[in-house]
């Protein structure tokens, strides 16, 4: 990596993350209609570069998808630009080159949003602290670029953090902002430390319903008011859960905060079914598998007809045999994603992502 004040390039990964209460509904400029947490995922990751150059008269941004232009990704990463140079000053005077990849597939249940617009956040974020010869703290760096992130993907605010993350103003947790997401580095249970994740890929077409039509169909939905007050309701039990092990309590509110996701998104008005057949008859082998072993396995939902089960470690061995023999069968080519409850970004030295268009 090379630096100065003139040009220079930084490169950042950022996991994905999966919500366990889930963010429904926006407002104004990205901020959630209700608070959310979710588990930060360990090699579902995006790379993403940013080399910066002084432009002077000849400002440019270029974007790069594994290696390639897409036109729809780049224009959505220069929108986000536009949007947040007030926030920058520096992108006044600095092209930027940006190339970035995944290391799981598009389309696969894993938010490519979060993770993506992480890792530019932070790339920019210290980008900034380069060219004024002002790098912020560390508390700081990871605040500023959490709230970067939030506005070009609410749930990229939570990928700036590891292990489990909350993100929204609640009573339940001092500090807590609509702004920027918080890390929960206390109060949480071991037993909930070593989650697994296997994302079942059940359809890697791209969704019937993007995420921001869906949260505008939260302005109209009869439910939503109903709604928010019981995401707030189940942060409170979530804590408590997870402050006391309760594995049980665990499975019952993550499955049903997915199940009325889906729920939501049926009652809206121009709504639709996300869910597959083999959506429906992978939840009910886990639930099956659950009561026959006393195991605890626990499915979530994005909104789309991919399955998320989380499962202990301690579990593995049983969990990844019913896998293998029953759940990825009815998995789209038998695809699916082996994760885990990771640590957050990490700054890449050295990166040097291929460039072919």
């Amino acid at each position: 990596m090379t630096n100065s004040a003139a040009s220079g390039t930084v490169a950042w990964e950022s996991p994905a993350n999966i919500a366990l209460v889930k963010y429904w509904g926006k407002h104004g400029n990205q901020l959630p209609r209700n608070p959310s947490v979710s588990l930060t995922l360990s090699r579902s990751v995006t790379i993403t570069e940013v080399s910066w150059t002084r432009a002077g008269k000849n400002l440019r941004h270029r974007f790069l998808f594994e290696g390639h232009e897409y036109s729809g990704f780049e224009k959505r990463v220069l929108g986000y630009l536009d949007k947040i140079t007030c926030l920058l000053p520096f992108l006044h005077e600095y092209s930027l080159s940006i190339s970035s990849r995944n290391t799981f597939p598009h389309s696969s249940g894993i938010s490519s949003s979060a993770s993506s617009m992480s890792s530019l956040a932070l790339c920019l974020i210290e980008i900034e602290g380069i060219i004024t010869d002002t790098p912020l703290p560390e508390s700081d760096f990871y605040r500023k670029a959490s709230t970067l992130a939030r506005l070009g993907s609410g749930s990229a605010a939570r990928s700036v953090y590891g292990g489990f993350v909350h993100w929204g103003s609640t009573d339940a947790l001092t500090g807590s902002s609509d702004e920027y997401a918080m890390p929960l580095h206390s109060g949480i249970s071991p037993v909930f430390q070593n989650y697994h994740d296997a994302v079942l890929v059940v359809s890697s077409h791209p969704k019937a319903l993007s995420s921001s039509a869906g949260h505008s169909l939260m302005e109209a939905n009869p439910f939503a008011m109903a709604r928010y007050e019981s995401a707030g309701r189940n942060i409170h039990e979530l804590f408590h859960i997870m402050g006391s092990g309760d594995r049980d309590g665990f499975i019952k509110l993550v499955e049903q905060e997915a199940l009325t996701l889906h729920g939501l998104i049926l009652a809206s008005d121009g709504g639709k079914i996300l869910m597959e057949p083999a959506t429906l008859e992978i939840i009910r082998k886990i639930t099956e598998f659950r009561s026959e072993t006393g195991l605890h396995p626990a499915f979530t939902l994005d909104a789309g007809p991919n399955v998320h089960l989380l499962y202990p470690d301690e579990e593995r061995a049983a969990i990844k045999a019913l896998i293998e023999s029953t759940l990825a069968p009815l998995c789209e080519n038998g695809r699916w994603i082996d994760d885990e409850v990771g640590t957050g970004p990490k700054k890449v030295a050295g990166c040097r992502l291929p460039v072919t268009s």
